[in-house]
Formats: C-alpha cells, structure tokens, sequence
C-alpha cells in the first residue's frame, strides 16, 4: 500500500520581538520547555518552509526605530505568521517596557489590534517577568525591589524610563484606552482574570496583568488561550508553559510521536 501523504502542521503562535536578543530569549525558553520553534532574523521570506513547527519567532531591531517604521515592520512580520496559519500573535518587547512617549509598544500595538483583534476583545499587557526579578503590582512595574523609574533604566541612552507606571507609560503611546488587571483578580484565577476581561471591554482597548510569581503567569497563560494577540516580556512565553497554563491545552496540536523531535533551527537551515 503507498503511504498516504500527510498534511503538514501549521505553527499555532508566532512571536514578534522588537529585538535579537529577547527573540533569541523567547525561542530559547519555548525549545527548552519541549517546543519545536524556528527563528527567523526580520520577515521571513514566503518562499522558507516553516511548517511541522509549532512557533516561528520573528527577530526584528524596531525597539528604537521611528514609530513608522517599527509599525510597518511588525505589521508586516504579522501579515507572513498569519499567512501561514499561526493562530495566536504574542508581540515581545522589553521586560523594562523599553519606550517613549512616541513609542514604539503603543502604535506597533494599535496596529496588530486593528488587524487581528475582534472588537470588544481585550489585549493583555504583560511586561512582568518575575524570573528576572521584573514585577507589575498595581500596575507598576518593578526592577528588583526598585520601582522602574529609580533604576538603571532611569539612565537609558535611548529609552530613558522615568516613570513605572505602565498604564501612564502605555497610555501616553496610544489613544485606545488602558486598564488593568489587578493583584486581587489573578491571584483568584483564571475565571476571575476572564471576568475582568469582560468588565474592562467595555471601557478599554488594553490591560496591563499584575504579575508577581510564576503562578501569575501561570493563570495568565490559560486566561489568554483564544486571545489573537497578546503582548509582553518574556515572562509572557512563560505562561504558556507552567502548569495550569495553556501548554497543557496545545498538546492536542502536536502531531502523535513527534514530541521528541523538539528543536530549534535558524531559518536558513530550512529553505
């Protein structure tokens, strides 16, 4: 009997990150957890095979690009993911929330809501990265147990941080409005975070996720399942991982036996 052709697996999350080396820490972090990711370096080609993949990462260097050109750049990565089936869009920047007044989080953010997220849907913001030592309590963020703006960041050359308030810092980059998920909702759960969801739609575009341990983004990442577009620190790669998170639920995606076959491969190997 000849063997049947088998369809090949569309990947189900592609990452736009705002620079090399926290696309290098996302792919890293998915692989090592068991996942098979390709990472590409800018949009990739339409001609690369990317498929039998699970994630494409797309590395990009518009952190502290005019905000015209990161759009255009990030709008861009997003149009080839989608083209090739990715289910779920996961915009990486700086778990310092690295950015100006002008930008770029809040217009490369706009951009992606107005092409792939529903109206009255929610995008989570997620810069908490407890790991490395990056924590959002009340919205603000923290380096350590030093607010944002009384860190290093403070003296950034480019990105000079002088506030920790991430709804502030958010909101002076966009005119979608900007709410919050407090400590009191993702400490109760997945059901309490998908009920702030719902409350907040109705008045904002955006939600910044209090995120002080693993368990948070734990919740986080099953709180975010069918979310088109999702935006965050690496911790956010994270919470797709961890128990309780919605690793466990794309299980079912991964082709049967494959799981040891996981692995990483720049995208030149794969033309």
């Amino acid at each position: 009997m000849p063997n049947t052709p088998t369809k090949a697996l569309a990947p189900w999350l592609g990452v736009i990150a705002d620079d090399y080396t926290g696309a290098s820490d996302v792919a890293g972090t998915l692989v090592n957890a068991g996942m098979r990711v390709v990472q590409t370096f800018g949009v990739p080609d339409p001609a690369m095979q990317l498929h039998d993949v699970d994630c494409i990462v797309v590395s990009l260097k518009t952190r502290s690009l005019p905000a015209a050109e990161a759009v255009d750049q990030s709008r861009a990565a997003a149009h080839a993911l989608s083209s090739r089936g990715v289910r779920q869009l996961y915009f990486k920047y700086c778990s310092t929330f690295d950015s100006t007044s002008e930008g770029n989080i809040g217009p490369v953010a706009d951009a992606l809501r107005s092409e792939f997220v529903p109206d009255g849907q929610i995008t989570v913001v997620a810069p908490g990265t407890p790991a490395l030592g990056r924590t959002v309590y009340n919205g603000v963020l923290f380096a350590g147990t030093d607010l944002l703006q009384e860190s290093s960041m403070r003296h950034h050359p480019l990105t000079p941080m002088t506030d920790s308030n991430v709804l502030r810092l958010l909101q002076a980059q966009t005119a979608t409005p900007v709410g919050s998920v407090g400590y009191s909702s993702i400490e109760a759960g997945v059901a309490a975070v998908r009920s702030r969801f719902q409350n907040l739609s109705a008045k904002a575009g955006y939600a910044v996720v209090d995120t002080l341990n693993d368990g948070h983004l734990a919740v986080l990442g099953a709180a975010v399942l069918d979310h088109p577009l999702v935006t965050g620190g690496s911790g956010s790669s994270e919470a797709w991982l961890l128990p309780g998170g919605s690793a466990a639920n794309r299980n079912r995606l991964l082709p049967p036996g494959q799981r040891d076959r996981q692995r990483s491969l720049p995208a030149a190997a794969l033309r």
